[in-house]
């Protein structure tokens, strides 16, 4: 490959691409888990094809900024999550034994509430506490309204196995 950039732009992307990767993802992973950095480095580059104009002759420094910002979003987006996992749970911890018979119902689905997974708590609370409709929570969620209902049906079904186990067989306590 001769040092000039090439003439397309598919190519001048796959060679900025090639100078400037490996720069980037340590630039990543000194500041998100290992887990996430490709991630961050993926969507960099996705902004960079789709904005491949604005890209400067030096595109280091324009690139570590677009990571800093990526990683930004998904650092206010973690926070969102967390924040309405703790008014949930907040929820739950108001309710008051009140001696009806829904306490003990409830107390359980707190529980339950408790063991389902992050994405699981997020899907349901779409529906159920902020009342929208599957495809408006496929539009939040950035996803096809098939792919939100698969999930939601999936989150359900773990919330109604938290809520009643199964109990033990017989044969495998021995």
């Amino acid at each position: 490959m001769s040092e000039s950039p090439p003439g397309s732009r598919e190519d001048r992307f796959r060679d900025l691409h090639r100078r400037t990767y490996p720069d980037l993802l340590r630039f990543v992973e000194r500041r998100v888990p290992p887990a996430e950095a490709e991630d961050v480095v993926s969507t960099v580059y996705l902004t960079a094809w789709r904005r491949f104009g604005d890209v400067p002759d030096d595109a280091r420094p324009w690139l570590f900024a677009v990571a800093r910002r990526t990683m930004a979003n998904q650092t206010r987006g973690l926070r969102r999550r967390r924040a309405l996992d703790v008014r949930v749970a907040s929820s739950f911890d108001e309710l008051t034994p009140d001696g009806s018979a829904g306490v003990a119902a409830r107390l359980d689905l707190v529980r339950a509430w408790r063991t389902l997974s992050a994405a699981d708590r997020e899907v349901l609370a779409l529906v159920a506490f902020d009342g929208l409709t599957a495809d408006q929570a496929a539009t939040v969620l950035r996803c096809r309204r098939t792919t939100f209902a698969m999930r939601l049906t999936r989150a359900r079904r773990r919330l109604e196995q938290a809520l009643n186990p199964m109990p033990e067989r017989a044969g495998a306590r021995a």
